[in-house]
């Protein structure tokens, strides 16, 4: 049973990995969990206590193009699992665990035109805590388990499943989605998606209780 805590235990945890080496910290939540809100938190609170170490690397970057999810026949699921490079990532945490190099280019996720940007993000070798973010990161399936090696902590943020589906209706609504369009988006894939990250993840190393 993984250990509860609040953001700010959490935090004190983050601090006390040992600092010889480039640390990963993996934050896993459904969709409408917070997990950009909360990571964006943890960096900054890490980066209060020692400025300039800590960094934000989003899953989301790795999301397939739009032409390949068409040429799939994937593009209604966009954001499951299967619409993932997950290979692409295990390499990029490879990349970051081992710390031999200088400047890492990291690809971010522009929701503005739902498209991930290619080096929008540089990790430099100062960079100690990278704070990774995403809904699959736990997930228990032969092709996301292996990121899990690279995890030097893991946490899942704990939220009511009633409150993901109120926070994900806003959501779409806020990007004026209504009606018929509303309904496919959270039915056809949020809420399959949700119940994915709720259902077949792996236990944390410890589970977030926040607001």
């Amino acid at each position: 049973m993984p250990r509860q805590a609040s953001p700010e235990e959490f935090l004190a945890t983050v601090l006390e990995l040992p600092a010889d080496r480039r640390r990963i910290v993996a934050i896993v939540g459904a969709p409408g969990a917070g997990k950009s809100t909360f990571a964006d938190w943890l960096c900054e609170a890490v980066n209060e206590r020692r400025p300039g170490t800590a960094a934000v690397l989003p899953m989301d970057g790795f999301h397939f193009d739009d032409m390949v999810l068409d040429m799939r026949g994937h593009r209604p699921r966009k954001g499951a699992p299967h619409t993932f490079d997950t290979g692409g990532l295990a390499a990029l945490l490879k990349r970051l665990s081992e710390d031999h190099e200088g400047e890492i280019a990291v690809p971010v996720f522009d929701r503005a035109i739902e498209i991930a940007r290619a080096g929008a993000r540089i990790i430099g070798p100062e960079i100690r805590t990278v704070i990774f973010e995403g809904n699959y990161l736990l997930l228990d399936d032969p092709a996301w388990a292996p990121l899990r090696a690279y995890f030097d902590l893991s946490a899942m943020l704990v939220v009511p499943e009633e409150e993901l589906r109120r926070r994900l209706t806003e959501r779409w609504i806020g990007y004026g989605l209504s009606g018929e369009a509303l309904t496919a988006k959270l039915d056809g894939n949020d809420l399959l998606n949700m119940k994915t990250v709720l259902e077949r993840s792996v236990p944390p190393d410890v589970q977030i209780v926040a607001d």
